[in-house]
């Protein structure tokens, strides 16, 4: 245990280490943790092998205590260095009657009891006893006193505005997504419009085109008609002789 914690110091002082992981470090007692944690607020010890609570320092800042799946049966009266401890997990233990429990009434702040899989839980009444021997405790074993499941320190409402805000999210994108459909669509139809106008428009000054050409055409052939030097000379050689045969007669 004593390679582990330094270990997890990773040459930090002490006393600004507010939380500290010790599981699996397999120890039957504690060792090395000592009274320098001034600050520790948290404290894991799962799986350790712990067979009493023998050595635990004075940490007068801790408020969650893990010490589940050790073969702790009793000394509960040791943690109470530690009074403003609010959580306690003692589940997969050996504590077998609800007497081992007596310590913990004068926790003023513990908040949240977990016993599960120790044989005390098999006790008469074990819920109702307990909540009346801990006047401080909300929820054992992740229950409160009338049945009703923890709210796991409020993470349920946190979760639920981030749903929310989620929800308000997906639904402006909605929004949004109806809003650019709809422009686009009338962005569309303008477009076609624009095209058709811009295609009648088109045939209308081809139309135009066509008939200015037909009008100089016709204006051309007109001129070409009534102009004498458009006229073959053998049409005028005619004419010559037709008006001199007239005055001979």
């Amino acid at each position: 245990m004593e390679k582990r914690i330094e270990l997890e110091k990773r040459g930090k002082n002490p006393a600004d280490i507010k939380e500290l992981n010790l599981d699996n470090s397999r120890s039957s007692s504690i060792v090395g943790l000592t009274d320098e944690f001034t600050n520790l607020e948290t404290l894991s010890l799962i799986n350790v092998g712990l067979v009493s609570l023998k050595g635990f320092p004075k940490l007068p800042n801790l408020k969650k205590l893990e010490l589940s799946d050790n073969r702790i049966c009793n000394g509960l009266n040791l943690l109470e260095t530690s009074p403003k401890l609010t959580h306690l997990n003692l589940s997969g233990n050996k504590i077998k009657d609800l007497a081992t429990l007596e310590p913990l009434k004068n926790f003023k702040y513990l908040k949240n009891l977990d016993l599960f899989n120790n044989e005390a839980t098999t006790v008469e009444n074990y819920r109702e006893k307990v909540f009346k021997m801990i006047p401080s405790l909300k929820y054992l074993d992740g229950y409160d006193e009338a049945e009703g499941e923890a709210d796991s320190d409020g993470e349920e409402e946190v979760n639920g505005n981030e749903d929310d805000s989620a929800g308000d999210s997906s639904s402006e994108e909605e929004e949004d997504l109806d809003e650019s459909v709809g422009l686009g669509a009338v962005y569309s139809e303008n477009l076609d419009d624009l095209s058709d106008e811009g295609d009648y428009e088109a045939e209308e000054e081809e139309d135009e085109e066509d008939g200015i050409e037909e009008e100089e055409d016709e204006d051309a052939t007109e001129e070409d008609a009534q102009s004498p030097e458009s006229s073959s000379p053998d049409v005028a050689r005619g004419k010559k002789r037709k008006l001199e045969e007239g005055d001979e007669n």
